[in-house]
């Protein structure tokens, strides 16, 4: 396989001059070629701006070099118009999106290398308010991949993204593997890794840190025309982020089904696994089995409140889609708040499962709890104050609780039953472990507007 070296194209790699054109010039001559390795070599910083694959083209950056994306904005000259500052709907009057990597239609384009690349997150800072930052509408995704086929990203680390670290839109046969994305944590809209209208992706073996949801999976607004997001396997990840680790939407204007999460672990993060559906589009099919979760209290600047497992149906904008058949088997989680199971209507939410759930409910951070976070919502209460259960479904039917555990390490006031159902329609609660955390004035269950349709006894109750 052919090799070429960015240096022998004029890149610099002092660091400062922007060396695009030279890695430009590489790519173009890679692909003009028939294919090959386009080479970020050890031992040097290469600033740049805006580069493009080609097909058939892998670039690869040695272990000791950084591929550092410009702290100023007209070095990026590859710009989109996209709904992601925009709460998911493309407005013109926004400023255009800026890319640091991307790529349009090609096909068998792999990023590798145990190098890094640096997004450049700390240059588009406004004002650092504490707990997260308040940042300019334009910057850049550090990674945004568009309707190609036969994508590989392996090994390479990403750090410091200024918005979606890896974005791959329209995207078929994606294989990342072994990926570490690190983003400061208080960096908002900066989320590990986004598939949007992908199908027959693999994600494995990766360590995501990231200011805003770990992996997200969407089906976006921009490209309507490149379909839906289907048969997506996330495997063997570890995950912390300030919002959700892994979440099933909420950007979806079409069909997200045929999702497979197993054998993650999740540290430290606002939201654990989570499928939020609040557009046009309906979920179906998807499968989370033997993770480890740990989720807790957080500023509310950021969505969520420390719910180990979140499934919410509810209008973002004017309407919303339905959802189908989600499982949650064999999850241990310790988390500041309960599994949250809501929608805004009846028949919006049908046939969920947790089964082998064990949620230990606790306190250690300082912020307040016994209260539900339905973001993002136009119908309703964002936030609202209750009670918080062990597991609290409301207006949902077909939902089973098979071997579920709950154990409460603390029981402050705001600490409720194990279980609370409001409007469930078919409700099966099978082998429950737990009490309340007020048992001599609480019961395990809770009940309320419709009677289950079964209920099996013995609930095994737990001091």
């Amino acid at each position: 396989m052919a090799t070429y070296d960015i240096t022998a194209y004029g890149a610099i790699g002092d660091g400062v001059t922007n060396d695009a054109p030279a890695i430009q010039a590489a790519i173009n001559a890679c692909a003009l070629g028939g294919g090959g390795t386009v080479l970020v070599p050890s031992g040097s910083t290469f600033c740049t701006g805006s580069i493009e694959l080609r097909s058939h083209v892998e670039l690869h950056v040695e272990r000791g070099a950084v591929l550092a994306g410009s702290a100023d904005p007209a070095a990026y000259t590859s710009r989109l118009e996209v709904g992601a500052l925009s709460a998911g709907v493309v407005d013109p009057e926004n400023d255009l999106a800026l890319m640091l990597i991307t790529a349009r239609g090609a096909t068998d384009i792999a990023i590798t290398g145990a190098g890094t690349i640096d997004g450049a997150g700390r240059h588009f800072i406004d004002e650092d308010l504490g707990t997260i930052y308040r940042c300019p509408n334009q910057r850049p995704f550090t990674v945004f991949l568009i309707d190609c086929t036969h994508v590989t990203m392996r090994d390479i680390r990403l750090q410091d993204a200024a918005l979606w670290c890896v974005r791959l839109t329209g995207c078929e046969n994606v294989l990342i593997h072994g990926i570490t994305i690190d983003t400061d944590l208080r960096f908002p809209n900066a989320d590990g890794i986004d598939l949007d209208r992908c199908r027959r992706v693999r994600i494995s073996d990766c360590e995501i840190s990231s200011g805003d949801d770990g992996i997200s999976l969407k089906t976006c607004e921009e490209f309507p025309d490149l379909g839906i997001t289907s048969d997506v396997v996330i495997t063997n990840c570890t995950i912390e982020s300030t919002s959700s680790a892994v979440v099933v939407g909420v950007d979806a204007t079409s069909d997200i089904r045929d999702v497979v999460v197993s054998n993650c672990v999740i540290r430290s993060s606002h939201r654990g696994l989570a499928v939020n559906l609040g557009q046009q589009g309906s979920f179906s099919n998807i499968l989370f089995t033997d993770c480890v979760v740990e989720t807790r209290h957080f500023d509310r600047g950021w969505w969520g409140h420390g719910e180990p497992i979140y499934v919410n149906v509810g209008a973002w904008h004017d309407t919303v889609g339905r959802l189908r058949n989600v499982r949650f088997r064999n999850i241990l989680a310790r988390s500041e708040n309960g599994a949250y199971i809501a929608a805004d209507a009846a028949g919006l939410i049908e046939g969920v499962l947790l089964e082998g759930v064990r949620i230990e409910l606790d306190r250690w951070s300082r912020w307040p709890g016994g209260e539900y976070d339905r973001r993002p919502t136009t119908n309703g209460p964002e936030i609202y104050a209750h009670p918080t259960a062990g597991i609290y479904i409301d207006t949902a039917s077909d939902v089973t609780l098979r071997n579920c555990e709950v154990v409460w390490s603390a029981n402050p006031d705001n600490f409720g039953h194990a279980v609370e159902a409001v409007d469930v329609d078919g409700l099966v609660i099978e082998g429950l472990r737990g009490r309340s955390a007020h048992p001599d004035r609480l019961a395990p269950v809770l009940v309320r507007d419709r009677a289950p349709d079964e209920v099996r006894f013995p609930i095994e109750v737990k001091a």
